[in-house]
């Protein structure tokens, strides 16, 4: 650990891979980070908005771009065009990938995906235990249809 310039800490971790490839230590890991990280701002302060552009396929947090894979954008498109609402793996198959014969767990992988992209001190989506996934409640999401980032 080293104190950071500004006042932060910077922590070095290596995971090492067992038998699941290391996902349980790196989930645990993101859990600690979000449940440890001050909520997150923009820079101006208030709380860090999501804009996002489904025209263009842009998403931005903060001022900056958050680039995203196709199959990234569609399912975060996907859980943003339905709020409040928690789809089950099954089903974001058949609306976002278009099919149910790819492996469930592709949703899990592209879901933590995003998390990691939008930064891990953002709860952008949410797990349900047992069901599925949703749009986090409490995420400020803001649609438009100017991909560009407001001036702060």
């Amino acid at each position: 650990m080293v104190a950071g310039g500004d006042g932060g800490l910077v922590v070095s971790v290596r995971l090492r891979p067992g038998s699941d490839g290391g996902c349980d230590d790196l989930e645990r890991l993101l859990w600690l980070v979000d449940h440890l990280a001050p909520p997150a701002v923009d820079a101006v302060g208030g709380p860090a908005v999501l804009r996002v552009s489904p025209q263009a396929r842009v998403v931005h947090r903060g001022g900056r771009e958050v680039v995203l894979t196709r199959r990234e954008f569609d399912l975060l498109w996907h859980l943003v065009a339905h709020p409040r609402r928690v789809f089950t793996r099954a089903q974001l198959l058949e609306s976002v990938w278009g099919h149910t014969f790819t492996s469930a767990r592709n949703v899990d992988v592209q879901v933590r995906r995003v998390r990691v992209k939008v930064g891990t001190d953002l709860s952008v989506i949410r797990t349900v235990r047992g069901v599925g996934y949703g749009l986090d409640v409490d995420l400020p999401v803001e649609v438009v249809d100017d991909p560009r980032p407001r001036a702060f």
